[in-house]
């Protein structure tokens, strides 16, 4: 018996990269039904052609909502019934929320309220709220946006009841819907050299798989108002773009130097100095228990944390650093590289 036997789980922007992964790991399970909840018809049609094509056995456990995170009675009407929410719907490029920050603020911010409020209300039993390593130590919109989300998450966790809140945070998702490697292989294909920003540049890197097995392990093992971190590999840009490279016949002496973009960081941090002193290790991951103070202020002037001086954040910089053959054979090992190489078409979701 699973955790999710007969059990109704809704998924927050669900006909993304994220909710295409869970579909995939779960359909088959004793799981009762997945809600895809988003606000793109058009991907909710391909995602439900897709599934009734390759599991058309299960495909009928998929229900779909239209509806916006941002509007709060769309969201009550597909909560009901539901047990458990992956909250994964957020505007995630970069660039695109410097320019337009206020529409991060909705979608990241007050659409992530409204999920919560909607999920105590409905008597939700755990909700998972996906965030991003950008959202330490934020420089940039979407990763200030994401901080706020996670302030959220823990304060409502403090008068949640019986519904569990959890963030999970982590760094770069290969293959995704706007990361860098599809992009890279097209320009390889079409002959033109591989663009990258900062050689040096050090991201975390992990799979859409162990994306969702992170998800699972705050769902299992996480206690009201955590964040957990996995113990992610980095590597420098430079390496990935060279494993790419070598993958599919670009031409590494062709790579194209453009510069940093709108809000980026040299490094990227998945617990800070500040999270890192309070962190519980849970041997692949980190759990960062809540901050749970009240308001008075007096604590905050009489008790303080020695230890916090000689304890380092956890970074793409001072992480285990993937070497161009590790960096190839974790790419490699991707079920999107795999379908490339072999000539099957890849649908980016």
């Amino acid at each position: 018996m699973s955790l999710f036997q007969d059990k109704t789980l809704l998924i927050t922007g669900g006909t993304g990269s994220f909710g295409n992964a869970v579909l995939n790991r779960f359909l088959r399970t004793d799981i009762g039904e997945i809600r895809i909840f988003s606000r793109d018809e058009k991907k909710q049609d391909d995602m439900r052609h897709d599934f009734q094509a390759r599991m058309p056995e299960v495909a009928h456990k998929i229900k779909f909502y239209i509806g916006d995170v941002r509007n709060k009675s769309t969201l009550k009407y597909a909560m009901k019934g539901v047990d458990y929410v992956f909250h994964a719907a957020a505007l995630k490029q970069v660039p695109s929320c410097e320019f337009f920050p206020m529409e991060a603020v909705k979608t990241n911010v007050i659409g992530t309220d409204n999920v919560l409020d909607a999920a105590i209300d409905a008597g939700v039993k755990c909700v998972i709220c996906l965030s991003t390593d950008k959202a330490a130590y934020p420089i940039n919109a979407m990763g200030i946006t994401k901080a706020i989300e996670e302030k959220i998450a823990v304060a409502k966790s403090r008068l949640s009841g019986d519904t569990k809140i959890c963030c999970t945070r982590y760094g770069n998702v290969m293959c995704s819907r706007g990361s860098v490697i599809p992009l890279w292989i097209d320009q390889i294909r079409k002959g033109n050299p591989i663009t990258l920003t900062e050689p040096k540049m050090t991201r975390f890197i992990m799979s859409l798989e162990e994306a969702v097995d992170l998800v699972l392990f705050a769902f299992e093992h996480g206690k009201n108002g955590d964040i957990l971190v996995q113990k992610a590999p980095a590597c420098t840009i430079q390496k990935q773009a060279e494993a790419v490279c070598e993958l599919f016949g670009g031409k590494k002496e062709d790579i194209k130097v453009i510069g940093i973009r709108h809000g980026e960081k040299m490094y990227e941090t998945l617990l800070t100095k500040e999270e890192a002193a309070k962190a519980i290790d849970m041997g692949n991951f980190y759990a960062v228990p809540a901050d749970n103070r009240d308001l008075n202020y007096d604590k905050y002037f009489k008790e303080g944390d020695v230890k916090r001086a000689t304890i380092e954040e956890f970074n793409s910089d001072n992480t285990k650093r993937l070497n161009l053959e590790e960096t190839k054979e974790k790419i490699a090992s991707l079920e999107y590289i795999q379908n490339e190489l072999n000539g099957i078409p890849n649908i980016v979701k």
